[in-house]
């Protein structure tokens, strides 16, 4: 912000050492650290001296003067290793570390708010251990394994911070979001018990609360602890979304419309509240209007493979195919782990009847999730078109067996096997 004094780097031995910026976190020497006004400032524009222009270091904080005198010392990482960063042998307090603790930190955070998720993750692992090993850093370095939805290594950090800081709530509602994904029932009911007893005022709390009721289907039970976590903080978006994903799931859709707005009117950078419109108008069937709301979610977040992926599948239902194998291709390179993304080109091909090409996909998609039905479901189709008909059976076979309860399709699919082709379309996995 402009009330910040801004970084400058002395001309003197610029090109040797601008490369030993905080950002990369080389620093051999020591530096000393001087608050620009804004007259020395100005002495400084006309006498040439020069801003570094890279990214990486944000010139917003110090002016960093390098000085041979003082003696710094590299830290070691966890491992043992030498990292890049810095263990300054300074006096506790002394103001000099601090605002270089507070510039290193500072440019991990912007990346995490720019959804530079492995920019930041890179820059928070090499702080020291007794940094390393606070709530905050942790709850950020979950924050940033949820964003690339490696959700056991968010949980990992996230259940580090509440160790660490057991009276911390902040953060907890997206712990309890991961243990709702990866369907742990018992730890987040325990989570949801340990929260009410820790501070039941907080919008946090009933996040919790209310995720462990949607885990077991208790859809409003849930929207009413949701609600109250909206009425506690009615600045906390994330409430408003999760009542939106909510309704949402009990197909009340104009409920679930206002609930992402009003969470988008609190912060306009709340991606997930725009990819929960472009949802809720992907199944209205309102395609122009969902891949305005999708597109909107991806101006904030362009490194999410799932945005990416969900765009495709609807530019491949409104009939734009070449433009949704481009879009599903970015989804790929961004998280090449992510099998939906190969799951639904190959649903593309299929429609384009390109055959080989969606087989190739969907055997690696089976490489992948050897036990998803839908996949094996799909094979069996593809095999049939190209007329392998035993490996076709073979694949129905396997689908019927994984999935029972959707036995009455693929039993259809194997009746039909010898027979004419009829449109068959598995569902996403």
């Amino acid at each position: 912000t402009s009330a910040r004094p801004k970084m400058h780097i002395s001309n003197t031995d610029y090109d040797s050492d601008k490369d030993a910026i905080i950002a990369s976190g080389n620093i051999g020497e020591a530096s000393t650290i001087e608050v620009v006004t804004p007259v020395a400032r100005a002495r400084n524009v006309a006498a040439r001296l020069y801003y570094d222009s890279s990214p990486e270091a944000d010139p917003s904080l110090i002016y960093i003067n390098r000085k041979p005198e003082l003696q710094f010392e590299a830290s070691q990482n966890r491992n043992g290793d030498s990292d890049h960063f810095v263990n300054q042998s300074l006096e506790q307090g002394d103001i000099k570390q601090l605002l270089f603790l507070i510039c290193y930190i500072g440019n991990a955070y912007k990346h995490l708010c720019q959804y530079r998720c492995e920019e930041a993750l890179k820059l928070f692992k090499k702080l020291p251990t007794k940094h390393f090993r606070t709530g905050w850093v942790q709850l950020q370095i979950g924050k940033a394994y949820f964003e690339m939805v490696d959700y056991r290594n968010a949980k990992h950090s996230l259940e580090l911070m509440h160790s660490l800081e057991p009276y911390r709530i902040k953060g907890l509602d997206i712990l309890s979001t991961i243990y709702w994904h990866l369907k742990e029932e018992v730890e987040l009911c325990y989570l949801a018990q340990k929260v009410t007893q820790l501070d039941d005022l907080a919008a946090e709390t009933w996040c919790v609360v209310g995720n462990c009721f949607s885990l077991q289907k208790e859809h409003e039970s849930a929207l009413a602890f949701f609600k109250r976590a909206a009425d506690l903080d009615s600045s906390f978006a994330y409430s408003f979304t999760l009542c939106g994903h909510e309704y949402d799931s009990n197909e009340d859709f104009d409920n679930a419309i206002a609930c992402f707005r009003q969470a988008v009117q609190i912060d306009d950078r709340h991606y997930n509240a725009w990819y929960g419109l472009g949802a809720i108008y992907f199944r209205l069937e309102k395609f122009d209007m969902a891949e305005y709301h999708f597109k909107r979610a991806l101006s904030i977040n362009n490194r999410s493979s799932v945005l990416h992926c969900n765009l495709g599948m609807l530019l491949h239902a409104n009939k734009k195919p070449l433009e949704a194998l481009a879009t599903l291709e970015k989804a790929f390179q961004i998280d090449p782990n992510n099998p939906q993304a190969r799951f639904q080109r190959a649903k593309i091909w299929i429609s384009m009847e390109r055959y080989q090409d969606a087989l190739q996909e969907l055997q690696l998609v089976r490489d992948h999730v050897p036990r998803e039905s839908s996949v094996q479901f799909m094979l069996g189709t593809v095999y049939k078109k190209l007329g392998k008909t035993e490996e076709a059976m073979r694949c129905f076979l396997t689908a019927l067996d994984l999935e029972p309860k959707d036995n009455n399709m693929i039993k259809q699919a194997i009746d039909r096997l010898e027979g004419p082709d009829v449109d068959e379309e598995a569902s996403t996995f």
